[in-house]
């Protein structure tokens, strides 16, 4: 459904032609009026939108206006966003979690019961076409100055060799100084581990019974607000209300309680998305609390979880786990550090390029350096060559259409924080070399974060927006757009969007081949950084120059379940021109990562009015799920989507 221009651009160009008449108005005024009436005529003419597409503003009524932190295409053609809290305070302590389903053909929504705060978790698309949410907040970060209670890790040990035993939240325990902390969560305390072992023989043989403790981490906070809250010394605790032999079997440690920063803290709970019921299924919840992970699909359609800040805000010295679809369950996976947010792409082999691009929170000198990771070797391989190699934060990448290439690109990134530097520096690795290197690649010409990168249907990748500082200060959003053909290895320009979008925004392709972008998350509306900025809640679609003035190609009725390796039929008009065939695979992405979106050549065949495509075997190129099948013809117009599911 292509969108009819809005009643404000059919004024304004009503508009151009009535300037003359305000020629005895005050000169700036109507110049300013009539540049933008010029300019709305303009982009609204046949020939302009032929050439560079057309941006437009979705109508979306004020109840379902939300903080889109995180947006996913599923197989029923509607898109899930993700507020969760959508980065409001205020929202996490009144419990008010959002999602909202759109619908882009009828522009409907529906607002989804949300269970817990899943702003900033992490997504992947499932075998059966469920998305998989797994993480989100537990806890806002507190500046120092901001930080009104001490606290920190309590350990809590419990010496039971019988038992397990769970401290809700609120469990109050006590210093031998008499302060008292907090916890801030339920926790579950493993039963300590029993071994028995022989010494001696005969009469004199001895068993020797150990036991080792089971323990688990809690975040605690002092009782008493301020600096009499502290404790500096490392000490044990011991937990109000227990007694007898419980109160000797269980315990806290902790080390330094203090007003220091906190960071955010992540969430174990794991859901998945069922896009048929419309609802969120809890599953297991992972062995690890993750704040800002990737998701990422193996080639066996288990999803290995990486990184992320746990339920002290601390970032996860490298313990990944995996999630297997079909036990609903969670198990550890290759042990492996990386900043949160890491750009992870399945490649040949099963193998997982990481490009650099990550988002956020991690030191500047640990796990910034590209590479081949073979997960199932634990090994990694670094990729070199890649220019402003510290400047990989916020960056964007993509999988190259077509996958089979196995050429990976990186676009734009800034310094690591809040880091005033960014670049407009590309590259390109080739991964079918024995020995890859990044080559640079065309510059975007000025120093962008935060850019989205999207796979189109006729091979190409859609660039738009970004900033130039940190989260746009400044008033450095960058309002531009433009295709990069990886044939040519350069960039051509699109018609500019209206609304810029940085930190905390999303894009994606539609089944009819137009993108829609989310959100965006700036910290000042001003040039002085004195006003702050609104989270930017309109949605606005590009449709491409593909999409006009041209005859689109029709892709009928056909199979909806192949195998891979297998083949499927589909009516296709005798008259209709077909040059490519592409299978690909719907986004879920959230800040400037989308890991899962993928076009994959098909081979077909034309028997009069049907065609029959031949969908690859590799398990790696081709992972199980829900696809979107194009068509297109020699100018690269794309037929709509027809939904396939990859078993």
């Amino acid at each position: 459904m292509k969108y009819r221009p809005s009643s404000r651009t059919r004024k304004l160009a009503f508009g151009a032609a009535a300037v003359v008449v305000l020629g005895g108005m005050n000169a700036p005024a109507v110049y300013g009026f009539a540049e933008s009436a010029y300019h709305d005529y303009t982009i609204n003419k046949p020939e302009y939108m032929a050439r560079y597409g057309h941006w437009d503003l979705v109508d979306v009524p004020q109840k379902y206006r939300i903080n889109s932190i995180h947006a996913a295409l599923l197989h029923t053609g509607k898109v899930l966003m993700i507020a969760g809290s959508g980065n409001d305070e205020k929202n996490f302590k009144a419990g008010t979690f959002q999602s909202v389903l759109w619908d882009p053909v009828k522009n409907t929504f529906k607002e989804i019961d949300t269970p817990k705060d899943m702003f900033c978790g992490g997504h992947a698309q499932l075998p059966n076409g469920n998305l998989l949410v797994a993480g989100g907040t537990a806890r806002y970060e507190k500046l120092k100055g901001d930080v009104t209670r001490a606290g920190g890790a309590m350990v809590i040990k419990n010496e039971d060799p019988d038992a397990p035993k769970t401290f809700p939240r609120g469990t109050v325990f006590r210093g031998p100084d008499g302060k008292e902390y907090v916890s801030k969560l339920n926790v579950l305390v493993p039963r300590a581990e029993k071994k028995f072992a022989k010494h001696g023989k005969g009469k004199r043989a001895r068993t020797k019974v150990t036991v080792t403790a089971g323990q688990a981490r809690v975040f605690v906070e002092s009782v008493r607000k301020g600096e009499k809250g502290i404790s500096n010394a490392a000490a044990q605790y011991e937990i109000v209300g227990e007694k007898g032999a419980d109160a000797r079997n269980h315990y806290g440690l902790a080390t330094k309680l203090g007003l220091d920063k906190k960071d955010f803290q992540g969430l174990k709970e794991a859901y998945e998305f069922d896009p048929v019921a419309e609802r969120y299924i809890p599953v297991d919840p992972m062995a690890e609390a993750r704040w800002y992970p990737t998701l990422v699909t193996l080639k066996n359609g288990k999803v290995l979880a990486v990184s992320g800040l746990d339920d002290m805000g601390e970032i996860i010295p490298g313990d990944n786990e995996i999630y297997d679809p079909k036990s609903k369950k969670w198990s550890e996976g290759p042990h492996r550090y990386f900043p949160t947010y890491p750009a992870l792409f399945l490649t040949k082999g099963g193998n997982l390029f990481y490009s650099g691009s990550n988002a956020g929170y991690g030191p500047a000198e640990k796990g910034r350096r590209p590479g081949v990771w073979n997960p199932d070797a634990n090994t990694f391989k670094p990729v070199p060559g890649l220019r402003d190699g510290d400047q990989t934060e916020t960056s964007a990448s993509v999988l190259l259409p077509p996958a089979q290439r196995q050429k990976v690109m990186i676009f734009g990134g800034g310094g690591v924080g809040e880091s005033h530097r960014s670049t407009g520096r590309t590259a390109i690795a080739d991964l079918t070399r024995d020995d890859p290197v990044f080559r640079p690649g065309p510059g975007l010409g000025r120093g962008t974060r935060y850019l989205n990168a999207v796979l189109a249907p006729d091979d190409s990748v859609f660039t738009t927006g970004g900033s130039k500082d940190y989260r746009g200060k400044g008033a450095s959003d960058i309002h531009k757009a433009q295709f990069y053909d990886p044939a040519a290895r350069s960039f051509r320009p699109a018609a500019d969007p209206s609304v810029g979008r940085d930190y905390h925004s999303e894009a994606m392709l539609l089944p009819d081949g137009r993108i829609a972008v989310f959100g965006s998350n700036p910290l000042f509306a001003d040039r002085a950084n004195t006003r702050v900025a609104e989270f930017e809640k309109r949605i606005e679609v590009y449709t491409p120059p593909y999409l006009y003035g041209r005859t689109r190609p029709h892709l009928g009725a056909g199979t909806t379940e192949v195998a891979r390796g297998g083949k499927a039929e589909f009516a296709v008009p005798a008259t209709a021109s077909v040059r490519k065939v592409r299978l690909m695979r719907p986004s879920a992405v959230t800040h400037a990562t989308d890991v899962e979106q993928r076009s994959i050549e098909l081979a077909y065949e034309r028997h009069g009015g049907r065609m029959t495509v031949t969908v690859p075997h590799d398990q790696a190129l081709v992972p199980r799920g829900w696809y979107m099948l194009f068509v297109a013809d020699g100018r690269g117009t794309p037929s709509e989507a027809r939904w396939v599911h990859v078993r």
